[in-house]
């Protein structure tokens, strides 16, 4: 394994995953030619768990991963390598074909032609992985989105909005939103101290591992930290939340509907029924979350934008 921060020698074995439903679906040809360029044994995906099915296969003997799509793509590939346990041996790189690309926006890759640059000429960097119930999320994870939501936010909302555009989305689609029952405890956090337990009805409750939730539409949490940005969005009137502008004020502000905690791991509990996440784009159904992050567990290749400590850098 290569020291942090350089790049080394040409991997011995490249897989490059490559999602040809993402996005647009017009990077396929473009993507197929740059990875036979570069040396990758590529392989596209077909249906549902196929990211995952493909990145396990690959992961106990590629040095080196590329995932080729949106948040969904990625998530599938992180949670094939970790399915296969070489997490800490196997090099992420993200190639940027979906329509947001929150997370590839945020490690600094502006797009496929400059992620291929960057697998072969940029850092290495170590990042926390965060892990829900028994699945693993590299972006975010958000309770209260619905599939059917997330099914019909268009293209050009996630682009402008990101994980916003399914807020927004949910609560114009929903005539009366029903708030979730929750109660979320905390670990204590870096100075040792536990947070109460907070009890009461949400209209969200967002969980950041590489996303801090504002107004911006990237808005970049220190992914090196080995702890979770977790934000509440209590119970606050629908109609209050309608339209963009709205949106961004809630999380941009100092908003009394608004309670954050950073921890390295919470429990989520609902006291009705099971709530639907949402990590990085793929979902899950249970009545009681159990997350935690493995601080510096995946070797990703980042450019020169990502800011390993963003509140001391430029996002």
């Amino acid at each position: 394994m290569q020291p942090e921060g350089s790049t080394g020698a040409r991997a011995a074995d490249r897989m490059l995953i490559l999602n040809p439903e993402s996005g647009s679906q017009n990077h396929v040809d473009d993507v197929v030619e740059l990875g036979g360029e570069h040396g990758f044994d590529i392989r596209k995906t077909e249906e549902s768990g196929d990211a995952k099915r493909l990145a396990r296969d690959a992961a106990p003997t590629a040095d080196l991963i590329a995932a080729v799509g949106g948040d969904g793509t990625v998530n599938g590939v992180v949670n094939g390598i970790a399915a296969a346990d070489e997490l800490e041996t196997t090099t992420l790189a993200v190639v940027p074909a979906g329509t947001g690309n929150n997370f590839a926006t945020n490690i600094g890759i502006q797009g496929i032609e400059h992620a291929f640059t960057v697998l072969e000429e940029g850092r290495r960097r170590s990042i926390d992985v965060g892990a829900a119930n028994d699945r693993r999320f590299v972006n975010s994870c958000v309770g209260g989105i619905t599939a059917e939501a997330s099914r019909k936010t268009t293209a050009e909302s996630k682009a402008d909005l990101g994980v916003l555009a399914y807020v927004k989305n949910t609560l114009e689609t929903v005539g009366s939103f029903d708030s979730l029952p929750l109660r979320v405890e905390t670990a204590a956090g870096p100075n040792g101290r536990r947070t109460q337990a907070w009890t009461g009805n949400a209209t969200f409750v967002l969980i950041g591992n590489c996303r801090r939730f504002t107004g911006a539409r990237t808005a970049q949490a220190n992914v090196e930290d080995g702890l979770l940005e977790v934000t509440i969005v209590e119970d606050v009137p629908a109609v209050n939340l309608l339209g963009e502008a709205a949106l961004k004020r809630l999380f941009g502000g100092d908003s009394s509907y608004i309670v954050r905690r950073r921890t390295p791991s919470l429990v989520i509990e609902s006291t009705r029924d099971a709530i639907t996440y949402s990590l990085d784009g793929e979902m899950l159904e249970t009545e009681t979350l159990y997350l935690e992050t493995n601080p510096r567990t995946l070797r990703v290749a980042v450019g020169d934008g990502y800011e390993p400590d963003p509140d001391d850098g430029v996002l």
